[in-house]
């Protein structure tokens, strides 16, 4: 099952994340959250994995709306976006937001589920 969309780019890693979250910001994106999982299974775990971030984002009017219609929506947010090394290139991949309708029982989350998934998609797009 597919349930994101991603893209292979040419950026070093570190470019990567930054030309990601300018382009979030673009279309109105704040990241809550940032994981480098690199240095958290290397702290915790004390093993050595890839480059690895994940990264929260959250755009505020489209969460307040999406809340309202589905107050329980907080346990599938932020949208995550992950940027990691494979094969010696850095790939972007980005939750699609439409997954969420399929857990979700209400009608009303597909048109706001959509908005973002196009937002995201422009992102993905300008990476």
């Amino acid at each position: 099952m597919q349930y994101g969309f991603s893209k292979t780019t040419d950026y070093t890693f570190s470019q990567a994340i930054e030309k990601v979250i300018d382009e979030l910001k673009k279309e109105g994106f704040g990241i809550l959250t940032m994981i480098d999982v690199k240095e958290t299974l290397k702290n915790k775990i004390n093993v050595d994995f890839k480059n690895y971030t994940i990264l929260g984002a959250c755009n505020p009017p489209i969460a307040h709306k999406a809340l309202q219609t589905e107050e329980e929506l907080g346990l599938l947010l932020p949208c995550n976006v992950v940027v990691y090394e494979k094969d010696n290139k850095i790939v972007v991949s980005i939750f699609d937001p439409m997954m969420m309708t399929k857990v979700i029982d209400n009608d009303k989350m597909i048109p706001i589920a959509s908005e973002v998934k196009e937002k995201l998609q422009r992102v993905l797009e300008a990476v």
